[in-house]
């Protein structure tokens, strides 16, 4: 269980002052000149001590990301880019720091920037976050005027930071479709390599990281990467903000250390599952693009990037979903089926082609109007267009059908049985017509 002491988001629920003076007596910008001091190795090597791993899905350890950087500049600039584009659906903690704690950020991008020798920092934020985008702004416009950052700021690195609105668009979460559509171009992943750490915005090299990732990196530095390490598991450190959504008794975002318990996280912070827990059907643990896990596998079930893959799962995004026995699984992952149907930018063809068919097939099995053997066909489909896609979005799609056959195979085929037998698509029994008495065999004579 996390401490009062180490929680890093003093402000999530915006019960304080977001603004800078808040934000300076909650501790934010607090020795940032002395961190600068300890040069770009200094700041790397601290945040690889700490095991940060990056928190917006992939869980690559964002020390080591940051090193990908070139050492020295060929002429070309260098930029940090800030995805600020929360899509995924159950996600929603990115928000709440661009709102409540939004100079944790804009610190973090300063210290992260100066780490990988960059001196402008672009922060997309998803079409829909209008009033996010506002108070950020606002944030952004009090650190330039307290000269924190800028031309001549009193840190002694020029250091600007830009906001980008995008439109909307999930694929523009994948690192190179939002810098395609940061150039103004369509939101579209790019083939790799180049990389972007060699060839990402503009054509410069580019880090592209979470806000959460980069909104922890002050307090990192000013408590130590001792302290951050030493909370949470191994390999899996730190603390962890967890967006939990669906059939809990309060469904809330909190900030926990990572790898708590699934069935501690829920019962301590949303009042458990509604119904009990004995009513607990499953749980998708990070976001809508992880493979839900069943009731069985969940009770002492530590939240963790290693764990979750252990149980053919992710952390992803900790969008932790709760399903009770109420849900109808096959209806909820089709309806997520449709969700990356309809947000598959169309470049690559398992993709383009196979979202639809997935989704098709789980409408026609949500309603029974299937065959058994369909069933096998779905999951090979869902391997065919696993990996064989320019980003993650294929694999996005398929991983929640390779849950549900994984684990709900007997429901999907009990929807058949039930179904066959009683072929009516609405399910409602019709009684047979009733037929009227039959007519007395005509007389030969009268008949002649």
């Amino acid at each position: 269980m996390l401490k009062d002491k180490d929680r890093i988001f003093k402000n999530l629920y915006g019960l304080h002052d977001w603004g800078l003076e808040g934000a300076r007596r909650r501790g934010a910008w607090d020795g940032t000149k002395k961190f600068l001091e300890m040069g770009r190795d200094g700041i790397i090597e601290e945040v690889k001590n700490s095991g940060l791993r990056g928190r917006g899905g992939a869980g690559f350890p964002t020390g080591l990301k940051w090193s990908f950087m070139p050492r020295e500049s060929d002429g070309r600039p260098h930029y940090l880019v800030v995805n600020a584009d929360e899509s995924e659906p159950g996600t929603c903690k990115d928000r709440e720091i661009m709102r409540h704690d939004p100079h944790l950020l804009i610190e973090g991008c300063l210290l992260a920037g100066f780490a990988m020798g960059a001196n402008t920092a672009y922060i997309y934020l998803r079409g829909e976050f209008i009033h996010e985008r506002e108070r950020l702004q606002a944030a952004v416009d009090e650190a330039y005027e307290a000269g924190l950052i800028g031309k001549n700021n009193i840190h002694g690195h020029d250091f600007d930071v830009y906001l980008h609105h995008g439109a909307g668009a999930y694929i523009c979460g994948e690192e190179t479709a939002l810098l395609e559509s940061l150039e103004g171009k369509k939101g579209q992943p790019r083939l790799k390599p180049p990389f972007p750490a060699n060839c990402g915005l503009y054509g410069a090299p580019t880090t592209v990281n979470n806000v959460e990732s980069i909104a922890v990196v002050p307090d990192i530095m000013r408590r130590g990467a001792t302290w951050f390490s030493s909370i949470g598991r191994p390999n899996n450190s730190g603390t962890k903000l967890f967006c939990i959504s669906g059939h809990v008794e309060r469904p809330c975002n909190v900030e926990e250390e990572m790898g708590i318990p699934l069935r501690t996280l829920l019962e301590k912070h949303c009042g458990g599952v509604r119904g009990g827990w004995d009513n607990l059907l499953a749980v998708i643990p990070g976001g809508s693009s992880v493979p839900c896990i069943p009731a069985m596998e969940c009770g002492d079930l530590p939240m963790d990037f290693d764990t979750l893959v252990k149980h053919k799962s992710g952390l992803g995004t900790a969008a932790v979903i709760v399903m009770d026995k109420s849900t109808d699984i096959i209806r909820a992952i089709a309806r997520l089926s449709y969700f990356y149907k309809h947000e598959s930018c169309g470049q690559c063809t398992p993709c383009r082609e196979g979202t639809g068919w997935m989704w098709r097939v789980l409408t026609r099995m949500a309603e029974g109007r299937a065959q058994k053997r369909e069933i096998d066909m779905l999951f090979e489909v869902t391997k065919q267009v696993e990996g064989h896609t320019i980003c993650a979005l294929g694999d996005a799609a398929a991983w929640p059908v390779q849950g549900l056959i994984r684990h709900f195979r007997h429901v999907i085929e009990a929807r058949i049985d039930e179904y066959a037998g009683n072929p009516d698509p609405d399910g409602a029994v019709t009684e047979p017509a009733e037929q009227p008495p039959a007519s007395p065999p005509a007389s030969p004579v009268a008949a002649e």
